[in-house]
């Protein structure tokens, strides 16, 4: 797995998100009874996502969450910063606290290339681009 489960959590939360109406709040218990996460590790997920600016909230009745901005402004590289960081791809692929170029682990040179492939993988794919892909699967799934 590349990232945490709660950073899965947060990834497949805000593409439910995305797939919502502009600007409708939407309860926390629906996105974790849609998205089968437990209500309250969501509920912290989505206040983290809400302070690292991603996400908007409004407590009470009627309240929810929304994205902050357009899900296409929105990439997989935010919500893995926000929740996770991005410093466990600048890590050994070995675990070792000295590698660099200069000092390669047996891995450094394919690691390097397979960390620029990944961060450009979560920089191009946005919000937008995750909801539509949802929504083909559940079209071929329902088609079956």
């Amino acid at each position: 797995m590349l990232y945490s489960r709660p950073c899965e959590y947060a990834i497949r939360a805000t593409t439910y998100l995305a797939r919502q109406r502009d600007g409708e709040l939407v309860p926390v218990s629906e996105i974790a009874r849609a998205e089968r996460i437990t209500l309250p590790f969501l509920s912290r997920i989505l206040y983290d996502l809400a302070r690292n600016g991603l996400l908007e909230s409004r407590k009470g009745p009627g309240g929810g969450f929304r994205l902050a901005r357009p899900a296409r402004q929105i990439k997989l590289r935010d919500i893995v910063d926000a929740v996770d960081g991005l410093a466990g791809l600048e890590r050994c692929a070995t675990g070792l606290s000295e590698c660099s170029d200069e000092i390669p682990c047996p891995l450094h040179d394919s690691w390097k290339d397979l960390r620029r492939r990944i961060k450009a993988q979560l920089e191009r794919v946005s919000l937008a681009q995750m909801a539509r892909a949802v929504e083909r699967k559940k079209a071929l799934l329902a088609a079956r």
